[in-house]
């Protein structure tokens, strides 16, 4: 204690069960700030992975296919899952295999950096697809 106060750092008990107890000279305010710095700084660095929707209808036109292809592309890329949808409404019920075959054709698209998870299915009205980055 004499060398702590000495030194004007404090006395920090490392490992009080051990016999004898260890205890280590630091200025224990530098390390507690230190420590709060690490932990803000990997907080920083984490990604968290969202879902991100994509919303199709089934008689999408090629330039707006390519818009949405691009942007599942960019979320894809920036590590996140999406889940491509796509509603039928009113006649389109009867023609669920177009609903099918635009989910297929945006999986085939994105073949290259993603694959699909999960779908597609139906759910109610609706079709999804949940594409996930290959590894």
């Amino acid at each position: 204690m004499q060398q702590a106060e000495d030194a004007e750092l404090d006395l920090v008990e490392i490992a009080p069960q051990a016999n004898p107890p260890v205890c280590k000279i630091i200025d224990y305010g530098k390390y507690r700030y230190e420590l709060t710095k690490k932990e803000k700084d990997s907080r920083k660095k984490q990604h968290t992975i969202e879902v991100k929707k994509v919303r199709l209808s089934s008689n999408i036109d090629d330039h707006d296919f390519q818009t949405k292809i691009s942007a599942a592309r960019r979320f894809i890329l920036e590590g996140d899952r999406v889940k491509a949808t796509l509603m039928l409404l009113g006649r389109m019920m009867t023609r669920k295999e177009l609903a099918e075959e635009v989910l297929r054709r945006m999986a085939a698209e994105l073949a290259d950096i993603a694959k699909i998870e999960d779908g597609p299915r139906i759910e109610g009205n609706t079709y999804s697809m949940l594409l996930v980055k290959k590894k």
